[in-house]
């Protein structure tokens, strides 16, 4: 524990997890919106392994956060979570409390933590909101990290009514940027279609998308997370989680994301849909309209315009981009 007491000089923001996706994008925002009073940090796994109390301990005492975007987290597509849900999780616990209790130790003022939406109740109503979190379990096939995150707002809780710290979590939707994973693998929807049109279009093969296209999912580009991300650090002022989400209303299905690729892209060529391939969950809606309450006004960027810039920057850096 950190023992010294000195004024501190402005905020110093630490990002755990920071070489990621949504990490990467709020190095973009912070850098083109830089404020006097702030000096981020961005760390990842090479500066510490965050499943050790002592190495997490050694970060902080190095850097000295007032506030933490706390990112980091053992992730894994659906295979990797159905053969390893204990390593889920024990892992993301480990990670979680030392964050959390280093961050109390150290008197970090704010933490906002990063959750999931598959950490919602597979048996629910439509749409999902923040007080639902906790009402039945989640779907069987990731619970370790499903549970593991969500006792991120049960830890944030028992900070606030014992210690009265203001610890938080946010929830975004899918997301999907830069930096993102597009590995054909274990990448999300977005990202997989992206490297598939690529590689269909440089060797004149037909695009395959497997199901119908129907499923209906709510994209959050990057860009516009961060910036929700830097707000709820500077200006949100619950404990409790809030959903970062565009609305009900810009739910789009994977056929229409499909062809706005195939557009950023000017494929074309053949087009196939697998229907021998499952469609998976039809439908995931989640409201923002507590996020909208606060921020009514707020902009996202247009999906056609946010799927160009994430097309132009994979293959910008194709040969770093899909590993």
């Amino acid at each position: 524990m950190s023992a010294d007491k000195k004024p501190r000089q402005g905020k110093v923001i630490m990002v755990t997890g920071s070489s990621g996706l949504v990490g990467k994008a709020i190095q973009k925002v912070a850098e083109e919106d830089p404020r006097p009073d702030e000096k981020f940090v961005f760390v990842s796994s090479k500066d510490a392994d965050l499943t050790s109390r002592a190495e997490t301990e050694a970060l902080f005492e190095k850097h000295h956060p007032t506030h933490v975007i706390h990112l980091a987290a053992m992730v894994g597509g659906l295979f990797r979570n159905l053969r390893y849900n204990l390593d889920f999780w024990r892992n993301n616990c480990l990670i979680n409390d030392n964050v959390l209790h280093t961050s109390h130790l150290h008197d970090v003022e704010k933490v906002v933590s990063c959750l999931s939406t598959c950490i919602f109740p597979d048996k629910t109503t439509y749409p999902i909101d923040e007080t639902m979190i906790h009402n039945g379990p989640p779907h069987d096939s990731n619970f370790g990290y499903s549970y593991a995150k969500r006792m991120i707002d049960i830890q944030n809780r028992g900070y606030f009514v014992q210690h009265k710290r203001r610890y938080t979590s946010v929830i975004p939707t899918n997301v999907f940027g830069p930096h993102d994973n597009f590995n054909l693998e274990d990448g999300h929807v977005v990202p997989g279609l992206i490297n598939k049109v690529y590689t269909a279009k440089k060797n004149g093969t037909p695009f395959t998308i497997w199901g119908t296209g129907a499923p209906l999912r709510q994209f959050i580009y990057s860009i516009d997370l961060a910036r929700l991300f830097l707000w709820v650090l500077r200006e949100y002022d619950e404990v409790d989680p809030i959903i970062l989400s565009v609305g009900e209303e810009d739910e789009v299905s994977i056929k229409e994301a499909a062809e706005s690729i195939i557009r950023a892209f000017n494929f074309t060529g053949e087009v196939v849909y697998d229907t021998s391939k499952s469609d998976g969950q039809f439908k995931k809606t989640a409201s923002n309209a507590k996020l909208r309450k606060f921020l009514p006004d707020f902009k996202f960027t247009p999906l056609d315009v946010a799927i160009k810039e994430t097309v132009d920057w994979f293959v910008e850096n194709y040969d770093t981009a899909r590993k």
